[in-house]
């Protein structure tokens, strides 16, 4: 099976737009369009849907998603035996439009000699995992407290504090406030598909919604980000969270509204976890870069985050 092609699969599905796929992997888009083609011929299956909004995973596509997944992370494993040296270096993040990817977006432009690898692991457990094995460098997660604390040989440092936005569509309740106290969002509807049980950011939800009595669902499968902002936009009823640094666009009729959250103000916490002892000469670099323009901050007065999360 073309690796490549699988790769691009994966990029697409978690894109929702050849396009954007296109971008991420440093491609054409016709080239991400072949790809995929040939890999559908090489399944006998359909992949994704095609519509004027982007792609869409079909059923078969869906099924055949985690799968991709594994076979991406194992050959990764195998580049991984060639030596740190030689390789580009490996990140993991939440997912390829949030905060942790602008800040590796942001080293790429005052490093652009060093070759970056990101990949997407599902839950702290799993990335901490990877990084004892070697399979990934380093990865962005929010870390918990002492009473679960990282393996002796993972280190790790809180880097950015994210605040959560509040996203609707313009008739939503809320649409025109400049901003939200979380108590008023007590009986809204607050969806967010793809939250996956275990993980440490259904930990966090599940802690936001205790601590502030709020109703999330997560219920339907996950067709990505610009599904999400097609349904937010086209029910009055919904609307979901966001951090304030993830990276968006719509359609100009969405009329999407990205609201402040206040009283206090969610913030999600990222933290970089490596392993103590991995050579690769571009992991120092990264940290340094890190150290250096992370902003602050943590654990501002009049923001929230769970007990668990480590304090800065």
């Amino acid at each position: 099976m073309d690796l490549n092609a699988v790769r691009t699969f994966v990029a697409a599905a978690d894109a929702g737009r050849f396009q954007e796929a296109a971008i991420e992997l440093a491609v054409t888009q016709q080239a991400v369009s072949k790809r995929i083609a040939a890999l559908e011929r090489s399944l006998g299956a359909r992949l994704f849907n095609r519509t004027p909004r982007g792609a869409e995973l079909t059923i078969d596509g869906q099924a055949f998603l985690p799968h991709a997944q594994k076979l991406l992370r194992a050959a990764d494993r195998a580049a991984a035996s060639v030596g740190a040296g030689r390789r580009p270096l490996r990140v993991d993040v939440i997912n390829l439009r949030g905060a942790a990817s602008g800040l590796m977006r942001g080293f790429h432009r005052t490093h652009p000699a060093t070759e970056l690898d990101l990949v997407t692991l599902s839950g702290i457990d799993t990335a901490v995992a990877a990084v004892r094995s070697g399979t990934i460098d380093a990865s962005f997660r929010a870390v918990a407290a002492p009473g679960r604390p990282l393996p002796e040989d993972i280190a790790s440092v809180r880097v950015i504090d994210e605040p959560l936005q509040l996203l609707t569509g313009p008739a939503h309740a809320l649409a025109s406030a400049r901003s939200v106290p979380l108590a008023r969002l007590a009986g809204h509807r607050i969806w967010m598909p793809g939250i996956v049980p275990g993980t440490e950011w259904a930990a966090y939800y599940d802690d936001l919604v205790g601590e502030f009595g709020l109703t999330i669902e997560a219920t339907g499968p996950n067709f990505g980000s610009d599904a999400l902002l097609d349904t937010v936009a086209d029910t009055p009823a919904l609307a979901t969270f966001m951090g304030e640094h993830t990276r968006l666009v719509w359609p100009a009729g969405h009329g999407l509204r990205r609201i402040p959250l206040t009283g206090p103000t969610p913030v999600y916490p990222h933290s970089l976890l490596w392993h103590r002892d991995n050579p690769h000469p571009a992991l120092a670099a990264l940290r340094a870069h890190l150290a250096a323009t992370s902003t602050g901050p943590h654990d501002a007065t009049g923001t929230w985050r769970p007990d668990w999360v480590v304090p800065a």
